[in-house]
């Protein structure tokens, strides 16, 4: 792998934005943004994807750089979560559903992928072991 020297190179952190484009256009398009306390909760557990990612990036080392990567791996999981209750609520339809979810569930596996490279290498420096 190349050396990565900035977060915005990183293809994890590329996809967690393209989930927080999607997102937004979900609430600005549909019966989401009627919704207030779950539109914010969606916002900001999309939003915790990509900002750990960049955090933990700019941390000093592959062990602090993984703790950020597993705080956005939860909020995958949290967000995927959140579509269920939109998709229950009818704020988002079948396919917008069925889209989100596919994008959290292949970026959760993105990111679980990254952290189990980083145990083994020296990408940020000071390796994990």
């Amino acid at each position: 792998m190349a050396k990565i020297l900035k977060f915005e190179d990183l293809e994890i952190w590329q996809k967690a934005r393209e989930i927080c484009q999607f997102i937004e256009d979900l609430i600005q398009n549909t019966a989401l943004k009627t919704n207030f306390s779950l539109k914010d909760q969606i916002d900001r557990s999309s939003g915790s994807i990509m900002d750990n990612i960049a955090e933990g990036f700019e941390r000093n080392g592959n062990k602090e750089f993984i703790h950020f990567l597993s705080i956005a791996k939860a909020s995958c999981g949290e967000s995927k979560s959140q579509s269920y209750r939109a998709f229950d609520k009818k704020l988002i339809s079948v396919e917008q559903h069925l889209q989100l979810n596919e994008m959290l569930e292949l970026e959760k596996n993105k990111i679980g992928a990254m952290m189990n490279y980083l145990i083994n290498c020296e990408i940020k420096g000071l390796k994990f072991k």
